[in-house]
């Protein structure tokens, strides 16, 4: 069965079937990516990084939401240059090349003035192509992902499927080496991206494009478990690589196979268990260290009711449930179950064992609960749990006038995060604090104001 690699001896996150002698394309070494504050003090976004890739491999990038993989594929691509450490194209630094590489991003960016061929061929007339190599190229690469007819359209008069197909030509008319993909298919229905999924893997399969490599970034399991032949999956705060999958499974790969749903299982595990070990330490000790320092862990965002919902599901089911089978059932994808589990297991609600959700005893109460009675249970945990929430209601009952400014505590997240996260983190609080009558808040003052005691103080 697929496992994590976890051999240290192993040259970073090297394939185990990895020829010695195949030399990777792209060599991270050390790379980290972080913001420096006006003290002096950094955001670290993401820890120092080994990573390699190999020819003839499709390597697909999971991990939570804002986690950072965009960031790691931009640097990777030389989208973005790393804060630290370097990124190697056939062993020579990027930053003294321009690499040879093609990106497929999740919204379409399509130029609507300019027809499909035209926007096909734009990679090309900026290379200094001739017009007539130009349109030859283009035209085969339309023809291969299945547009033929449609030059002479424009995006404007395509639907989502063929406007993304227009976006693979772009990329792939350049004959990339590497063809980055930045979450391609999300923004397509489900039959529409299958589809994609399946003509996408046609072409790789069969050499019908010169690529060499694949890098996609993905919130879906299964999307990745059918596409890559190697599957990384990023922690967070600061991101890391936790677990690195090989996957053996030939194609085409049947989603009911048992060997499928295993891995897809296992890595439902890695993603569910933020804080068990699945591989080798971080590549240098700043990364363990800029993890152990974070003063706030990341707060999940999750709204009361949804955490509500899963804890009844969980009863409902004798309070054990898979949670990827939990997910399919509910038709929802990592990202939408995973922050409402990781919100459940931080309160206490749940716990999470070889990707099962089991409900404790707290969990069962929250499920039965009335609504005040929830109200109360939410802001126990919530005092008990959550350091920001605690801090924020003692600052408040300090205060003559229970009343603080929220740039106060917006300053405090601002030191271990970016000021977009930090925003969201706010949001977040805010969300709870309201909800369990901790504080409340006015935007239009930028204000909180202490709760006055109600029935929710009287536990």
């Amino acid at each position: 069965m697929p496992e994590p690699i976890v051999n240290p001896a192993a040259s970073p996150q090297q394939p185990a079937d990895c020829s010695p002698n195949e030399a990777p394309i792209i060599r991270a070494r050390g790379i980290e990516k972080f913001y420096t504050q006006p003290d002096g003090g950094r955001v670290e976004i993401i820890a120092p990084s080994d990573l390699d890739i190999f020819p003839a491999q499709i390597v697909a990038l999971l991990g939570p939401s804002g986690c950072g993989k965009s960031t790691l594929l931009r640097m990777l691509a030389g989208l973005s240059a790393p804060s630290a450490g370097e990124v190697l194209w056939h062993d020579r630094p990027l930053d003294s090349q321009v690499p040879n590489v093609g990106i497929v991003f999740q919204s379409f960016a399509l130029f609507p003035w300019l027809t499909v061929l035209d926007n096909v061929e734009a990679p090309l007339e900026a290379r200094g192509v001739a017009a007539a190599e130009r349109c030859e190229r283009a035209v085969r690469i339309l023809d291969a992902v299945g547009l033929d007819g449609f030059e002479s359209a424009y995006p404007k008069e395509l639907s989502g499927g063929m406007k993304q197909r227009v976006g693979f030509a772009r990329a792939l008319v350049i004959q990339p080496e590497v063809l980055f993909m930045d979450e391609p298919f999300s923004a397509l229905d489900v039959l529409t991206a299958e589809t994609l999924r399946g003509e996408l893997l046609e072409l790789w399969l069969e050499h019908k494009i010169p690529t060499r490599s694949i890098f996609l970034v993905t919130h879906n399991i299964e999307e990745a478990v059918v596409l890559a032949d190697r599957i990384l999956v990023l922690g967070t705060h600061p991101a890391h690589i936790r677990a690195d999958f090989q996957v053996r499974l030939t194609h085409p790969r049947k989603r009911k196979d048992p060997e499928f749903l295993d891995l897809v299982d296992r890595i439902y595990q890695v993603l569910t268990q933020p804080t068990a070990d699945f591989t080798p330490p971080p590549a240098s000790a700043v990364a363990g260290l800029a993890h152990a320092v974070a003063r706030y862990p990341l707060l999940p965002h999750t709204r009361p009711g949804g955490l509500g919902a899963l804890l009844e599901l969980l009863a409902d089911r004798g309070g054990r449930a898979d949670l990827h089978a939990l997910a399919s059932a509910l038709s929802l994808d990592v990202d939408e179950l995973l922050p409402i589990v990781e919100t459940a297991e931080l309160f206490g609600f749940l716990t999470v064992d070889q990707g099962d959700g089991q409900i404790t005893p707290s969990g069962q109460a929250f499920a039965a609960a009335s609504i005040l009675e929830r109200k109360q249970l939410f802001r126990r945990a919530a005092l008990e749990r959550v350091l920001l929430l605690r801090q924020i209601e003692e600052a408040l009952r300090a205060k003559d006038d229970h009343t603080l400014p929220d740039d106060f505590f917006r300053d405090l997240l601002e030191e271990q995060f970016t000021p977009e996260v930090a925003s969201r983190q706010f949001e977040t609080a805010i969300q709870w604090g309201r909800y369990a009558e901790i504080f409340d808040y006015d935007a239009d003052r930028g204000r909180l104001v202490l709760t006055e005691p109600s029935a929710l103080d009287q536990e």
